[in-house]
């Protein structure tokens, strides 16, 4: 089940921001005992409860609750959702994993069918800024930068890119997406990708997470944001779960393989080994 990339993550934060800025924590409920792993439920409530949630922001697939002091950090993984609701209107909703409760007599709770997501508290965002690589829409993400990154890696392009620590936020759908609108085969490894190629993986990653974000993501299982407003990018994606359709630029039938353990889809004739 594909897990919410930067783009759906994206779409959650500028959903809550408006509605949750300013708002300050009055308390932490946990519905299942791991959902703050490895910290006890206990302890990271009290670490929350009295914060004012000052800033959200997203960095690779979290979503950052900037607090007048500490950060909370939230990862959706496969099944987890987000929801703003009036108190009254949360006690008997299934798959809650936990639930703030703020200023106003709302909740902001976590609902995951799977329970993978994971909440976490930090005192400064140092330790998980060590975790993850450069932000592929930020200015810092240029050209020279990716070249530089790719130079010298003995690792096949498509699990280089999944991994958070080499370029945070994408993941298997965009991944695909990515590397196919830049001709390359995920088998290739990242050091024999010339530099007019790695031009071209540079433009695919930032126009493919541009225009997702633009279209409020993909929905292909159950992501959604908001009142289950759905994302709309997934009529344009050009291969992934498109296997045996035709190629949109070549008309050559699109194959499904496993690179890495993960499902990958690509075009035979636009993306040769």
């Amino acid at each position: 089940s594909p897990m919410p990339e930067l783009p759906e993550v994206e779409t959650v934060v500028r959903h809550l921001r408006p509605c949750l800025e300013g708002r300050l924590i009055t308390g932490f409920t946990a519905y299942w005992p791991k959902v703050t792993a490895p910290m006890e439920p206990q302890h990271f409530a009290r670490q929350v409860a009295g914060r004012t949630i000052k800033d959200i922001r997203r960095r690779g697939k979290f979503i950052i609750f900037q607090l007048d002091r500490g950060l909370v950090h939230v990862h959706l993984r496969m099944t987890g959702r987000l929801l703003l609701l009036p108190a009254c209107q949360t006690d008997d909703l299934p798959h809650l994993s936990a639930a703030f409760t703020l200023s106003g007599d709302d909740r902001l709770v976590f609902r995951d069918v799977r329970k993978f997501g994971r909440i976490g508290y930090l005192e400064s965002p140092a330790s998980l800024e060590a975790r993850l690589g450069p932000e592929p829409l930020s200015k810092e993400f240029t050209n020279r930068v990716l070249r530089k990154l790719l130079a010298g890696r003995r690792r096949q392009i498509k699990p280089l890119l999944l991994d958070q620590a080499f370029i945070a936020g994408l993941g298997n759908i965009y991944v695909d997406e990515v590397l196919f609108m830049a001709g390359i085969h995920p088998l290739t490894l990242a050091s024999r990708i010339d530099a007019r190629r790695a031009t071209a993986l540079h433009g695919a990653i930032r126009k493919v997470l541009a225009d997702s974000i633009a279209h409020n993501g993909t929905t292909i299982i159950n992501f959604g944001y908001g009142d289950d407003e759905a994302g709309g990018f997934r009529e344009r994606l050009k291969v992934f779960g498109r296997e045996e359709e035709p190629c949109h630029v070549c008309a050559t039938p699109l194959v499904k393989t496993r690179v890495a353990q993960r499902g990958t889809y690509l075009c035979p004739h636009c993306q040769p080994r």
